[in-house]
């Protein structure tokens, strides 16, 4: 099987994104996905993604509480910071999530790899270091791509990665600015003839 390309790569991630933001701002309850890592991600044959294994979802905070308080599940790896030291889910949670993916999807990279070296077995603590200077960003790109993709478009794609893997919960965006954001993004497609 080929590589997935630049275009369908960012398409499935904008359908992941359009998926969380439904569970998170249009369904009522609000429904915190809790688990999502690529692995819970179906594809059908155009490469339209659904989300899958609802068995560790929870309704949202309603009211006026901030958070809902349930033992940490999930996966290593993709599991936010603060849910994991302190069982409070919110719907930045799933931000978190998402972030993960998305990088897994423009770095071919997994979320966890034992094989990486001693506290590198995140993916996020592996790549950290090019994530200190934009200049390095394109470093990120998954080899397979060949270089065909719109640089400038990729390090935004970066930038998207890391305000939605801030450790700081609050200031990351919800899923509906990170739609907007996807919107954008998969606007401005990879043209091999124009490259």
């Amino acid at each position: 099987m080929q590589p997935l390309d630049w275009n369908t790569r960012m398409k499935i991630a904008a359908g992941i994104a359009n998926g969380l933001n439904y569970l998170h701002h249009k369904a009522k309850p609000p429904v915190i996905y809790r688990d999502l890592k690529s692995s819970n991600i179906l594809l059908d044959d155009g490469f339209l993604p659904k989300l899958s294994d609802f068995g560790l979802a929870k309704f949202g905070p309603h009211e006026d509480k901030s958070h809902v308080s349930t033992r940490v599940m999930g996966t290593y790896g993709y599991c936010a910071p603060e849910y994991a030291a302190t069982g409070h889910l919110t719907l930045k949670s799933d931000v978190y999530s998402f972030g993960m993916v998305l990088l897994e999807i423009i770095s071919g990279l997994t979320a966890l790899d034992e094989t990486r070296v001693r506290g590198k077995h995140k993916l996020l603590d592996w790549v950290r270091p090019m994530l200190i200077d934009p200049k390095n960003f394109l470093q990120l790109a998954d080899k397979k791509l060949n270089g065909q993709f719109p640089k400038s478009v990729f390090c935004k794609t970066v930038e998207l990665v890391l305000i939605c893997v801030r450790d700081n919960a609050p200031s990351r965006p919800t899923m509906t600015e990170v739609v907007g954001a996807m919107d954008y993004l998969t606007s401005k497609k990879y043209d091999p003839c124009a490259a």
